[in-house]
């Protein structure tokens, strides 16, 4: 069967995915291709495209299309619940009752429009569309490689659904509950990332990065959610809400600006919102009170509704933008115990949700999805594809017989290298193939990296890649780690010799390599340690401040000269400046 999901069904994040007899061969998100970070209001063309190409497809080969948003029946709860909750908006109350799936039936418009201009005709082919959140489920649970294990997605909002717990047994996924909007885990965290001068569906990692410089006792989170272990209720007045309860953000000249998702009676609570980067107080406080709210509910959520599934199977799949909030997913691994495997889907957020509609669509019709190797399902670009784009711009480079010698020596001695190689990742996190690399002994290369090349905020954190000889030992944990998806505390002896790598809290997200996983990269960590004792590497996405990760060679070249970057591997060539 070959299934081709299409994901960022609300208006972000639109992404492809390419099913075939229940293996994942492709998949890509449509910013990379435009070079517009998020691809607000677009459709995964060029990514399905690409998909179509890899496998040596055409467009009328494809059977099926599956899609991350269904029509809610009226007679089911969550379109009375969001009626109910906007009392004080009238249009949204009316709307979610007599036109509840109006956004459904635009984006299977818009879907349908898209198809045709691939070349795939509607008509031609079987439409499947599955619930928002029953794709992110499908996203973990079918591709981790787990038989039977507790699933948790949460995110801002799908089709009204916010937050969900189920199970997977034996290949079927099966719902124990549900939360509805506006009552919204994700919504609330995306309104206090607004609060704190970023932008809402691309700023929350920051706010977890802001957290660990605050003291969450300096400020009172609760008035914002009331909750306990079965359930929570998000304050309207203040997060979530709509219409003139939204705080309006003055624009230059005084006027009036664009709504937020937070109220002014939360301005009135703690304080103008924050407008500048080089501002701290209280804001860092306000992060850590919001971030540890995040995981205490969590927390205790999961207990309540998954805690007896995950002291059977001791597995828990994960998925929805939620979940890529690092720290709340290493207190679910301290919480569940040593011998307890969480897998989070790299592509969590609602890319992710392309892989999670297609791989539903391939179970329900037939095929056993084979579970996920790696994330590298993007483009590649051959030797002499990439030799083409550096002639046709006149670089001057040099054909390396080793591009792993060269390059783990220029780390060694301190060197900042951007490095593309293989195939693109899926998801947000860089892993090897479209990377910025830097010696994490070497003090203050962080600060480089983000003063000069990568021109962002200088209290966000860098990830370490390293060696799967020497996790166990950086770590303290054998717990499973390809995806950057956690954080762990690392070891004591090692926080001095890779201080770049370091949060102010102690901790490190970590990608774990292994020689199957990204030979290339292992080999350039494995040569990088016989030089320097050091089997890490200071790894962060290449990209600037505000622009996707870059996908082509041409893409590695623009960045590279618009920034301070001195040292451009590009598969087997080196371009210095």
């Amino acid at each position: 069967m070959i299934v081709l999901g299409m994901g960022g069904m609300v208006g972000h994040d639109p992404a492809a995915a390419l099913v075939v007899d229940g293996e994942v061969v492709a998949a890509a998100e449509e910013e990379r291709f435009l070079r517009e970070k998020h691809a607000k209001g677009k459709q995964a063309e060029q990514a399905a495209a690409f998909c179509l190409r890899h496998a040596g497809l055409r467009p009328r080969d494809v059977q099926v299309v599956a899609i991350p948003y269904a029509p809610v029946s009226l007679l089911g709860p969550a379109r009375w619940h969001y009626a109910l909750r906007h009392w004080y908006a009238p249009d949204r109350a009316f709307a979610a009752i007599f036109n509840g799936n109006r956004r459904f039936r635009r984006n299977v418009r818009r879907v349908f429009a898209a198809l045709e201009r691939l070349g795939i005709e509607p008509r031609a082919i079987r439409f499947v569309p599955v619930p928002h959140h029953l794709a992110h489920a499908s996203s973990a649970y079918h591709v981790s490689g787990y038989r039977d294990a507790a699933i948790l997605s949460v995110d801002g909002v799908g089709e009204y659904c916010t937050t969900w717990f189920g199970v997977g047994e034996g290949g079927d996924i099966r719902a124990l509950k549900e939360f509805y909007a506006p009552d919204s885990l994700g919504g609330c965290y995306g309104a206090i990332t607004e609060y704190l001068g970023f932008e809402m569906l691309d700023g929350e990692f920051k706010v977890m990065g802001m957290a660990p410089y605050g003291d969450p006792r300096r400020v009172d989170a609760s008035p914002l959610i009331r909750w306990n272990e079965r359930g929570f209720r998000v304050n309207t007045r203040l997060v979530n809400c709509v219409g003139w309860r939204r705080y309006k953000r003055p624009l230059r000249g005084g006027s009036e600006g664009i709504g937020t998702f937070f109220s002014p009676k939360l301005v009135e609570l703690w304080g103008p919102p924050r407008d500048g980067d080089e501002i701290d107080e209280p804001y860092v406080h306000i992060a850590a009170a919001v971030q540890k709210q995040l995981e205490d509910i969590l927390l205790a959520l999961t207990r309540h509704y998954l805690g007896g599934h995950i002291a059977r199977t001791r597995r828990l799949c994960y998925a929805g933008g939620v979940a890529l909030n690092v720290k709340a997913n290493q207190r679910l691994i301290q919480a569940f115990g040593p011998d307890f495997e969480l897998f989070v889907q790299p592509a969590a957020s609602d890319a992710g949700s392309a892989l999670g509609a297609a791989t539903f669509a391939a179970h329900q019709l037939g095929d056993t999805i084979r579970p996920m190797q790696h994330a590298y399902l993007g483009p590649e670009y051959s030797a002499q594809e990439i030799e083409a784009a550096l002639q046709r711009r006149g670089i001057r480079y040099e054909r390396c017989d080793s591009i792993t010698e060269v390059a783990s020596e220029l780390l060694a001695h301190g060197e900042v290298v951007a490095w593309f190689q293989g195939r693109m990742e899926f998801g947000p996190r860089a892993l090897g193939n479209r990377s910025i690399l830097g010696n994490p002994a070497v003090r203050g290369i962080a600060d480089r990296i983000n003063a000069q090349i990568k021109y962002r905020e200088r209290w966000r954190p860098f990830c370490p890649s390293l060696l799967d000889t020497i996790a166990p030992d950086v770590l303290q944990t054998r717990h499973p780690s390809p995806y950057m998806t956690f954080t762990f505390d690392v070891a004591e002896h090692w926080k001095a010799r890779i201080p770049e790598v370091v949060h102010a809290d102690g901790t490190a997200r970590p990608q774990i390599v292994t020689p199957q996983s990204n030979p290339r990269y292992y080999e350039l960590l494995k040569k990088f340690e016989a030089r320097t004792g050091i089997g890490v590497l200071l790894n962060t996405s290449l990209n600037r401040r505000g622009e996707p990760m870059v996908c082509s060679p041409d893409d590695a070249l623009n960045m590279f000269y618009g920034s301070d970057l001195q040292y451009l591997a590009l598969g087997d060539f080196l371009v210095r400046k």
